[in-house]
């Protein structure tokens, strides 16, 4: 069932977040807004990416803070999930991702008449983690893995058992593995940069598109690895620790300031949200569009309290713009 997140401060709610996964305002989803006498009313419905949801429930927040009339309903289903299930089928106003919205979703999108919007909302760094007592990777914030051991670990092709199957100075225990399912786009963007079109992505591990259940497993387990959104490391303590990333270069962390700078590779990704064209007819889901944009560059709110890159002033600008358009065209 649904939760209210009215009158809650944003860091508790981003932590609640990470706990349900999941949230939607009070009343239904249909798309009938206006601006009135009290300002602008009607409902909003977001879909798709649990990376970007973290960024969702926080303008989510700050705008019906200052737009109480409008009820804007948001669900964790992974980018695939919500394009196919929910977006293109004409169910949604929005829909998160974080990977481009693929050919046949943009397809499935025009047999109904569905045009989505791309816009970019920040920059993440994808993050592999381990349990604190893995000290095989190194110790004292050196940790860290190459590109080559993730992809083996990772593979259906190789499909190791034992960590010593991967390192034979690694232990000979089994590897426990926690990733997100494959309607997920951070599981595409993970199997398209790391394993590669020549083999598969493995089927074998504990699959979810909740990334705090990814964290938890992880954290219980001294041989488990999972990777998830920076967001939701960033809020997880010190449960897990992070993996730099040997991309031939030597280690690079994941931090806001590797991904900011691009030397976090190949991990560094953009994000982003889609918003159908149509919807955007509406006063209040145009408003809400442009707010986003607007928001997308405060290092208070994506950075700071939810832990991405920020958009730099040309970014935002080139989304405004892209935005605007479609906006034109809707009317």
């Amino acid at each position: 069932m649904a939760r209210q997140t009215d009158g809650v401060s944003r860091r508790s709610f981003l932590a609640g977040v990470a706990t349900t996964g999941a949230v939607a305002a009070a009343g239904c989803t249909s798309n009938t807004g206006t601006e009135g006498e009290g300002g602008l009313s009607g409902d909003i419905r977001i879909t798709g990416s649990s990376t970007v949801f973290p960024l969702a429930s926080a303008l989510r927040e700050e705008f019906i803070g200052e737009h109480e009339n409008v009820d804007i309903s948001l669900s964790s289903d992974g980018s695939g999930g919500g394009f196919t299930n929910y977006f293109c089928t004409g169910d949604s106003d929005f829909n998160n991702a974080s990977r481009p919205i693929a050919p046949e979703e943009e397809s499935q999108c025009s047999d109904n008449d569905v045009t989505p919007v791309e816009l970019k909302v920040a920059t993440d760094a994808l993050t592999v983690v381990v349990n604190p007592d893995a000290d095989w990777f190194g110790a004292d914030g050196e940790e860290c893995v190459t590109v080559e051991e993730l992809k083996q670990i990772w593979s259906a092709e190789s499909q190791p058992t034992t960590w010593s199957d991967v390192n034979s100075d690694w232990p000979d225990e089994e590897i426990q593995l926690y990733g997100p399912t494959d309607a997920s786009g951070t599981f595409d963007y993970f199997n398209e940069v790391i394993i590669g079109e020549e083999t598969d992505h493995r089927t074998d591990y504990q699959s979810t598109e909740q990334d705090n259940q990814i964290i938890n497993g992880v954290a219980d387990s001294e041989y488990a690895i999972g990777y998830m959104g920076f967001a939701y490391y960033s809020q997880s303590g010190e449960g897990v620790t992070a993996l730099g990333i040997d991309n031939g270069d030597g280690c690079v962390k994941p931090t806001l300031e590797t991904a900011r700078s691009g030397e976090y590779q190949p991990l560094s990704r953009p994000l982003f949200t889609y918003p159908s064209q149509s919807s955007l007819g509406e006063e209040h889901v145009a408003e809400f569009a442009r707010y986003w944009m607007e928001q997308s560059t405060s290092e208070s709110l994506v950075a700071d309290e939810v832990g991405y890159v920020p958009n730099t002033e040309a970014d935002r600008d080139e989304m405004l713009d892209r935005l605007e358009s479609a906006i034109e065209a809707a009317e």
